[in-house]
């Protein structure tokens, strides 16, 4: 493929998703890379909520 048709092809495929989505939804390697930033914070509240309910759970039964 020459770089005109990869060119043309990824503004094709931008465009589109533009059209699509909208334009202040268009995703971005800064909002996906937020994103995960995010996620991983949620997912380590919930590993520190789960830490939590078990050693309640096992304070309790000593």
């Amino acid at each position: 493929m020459t770089r005109t048709v990869c060119s043309v092809a990824a503004d094709l495929a931008q465009n589109v998703e533009r059209v699509v989505v909208g334009p202040t939804r268009v995703r971005t390697a800064s909002g996906n890379a937020w994103e995960a930033v995010l996620a991983d914070r949620a997912r380590a509240r919930q590993r520190d909520e789960m830490r939590r309910r078990v050693a309640a759970l096992t304070a309790t039964r000593r």
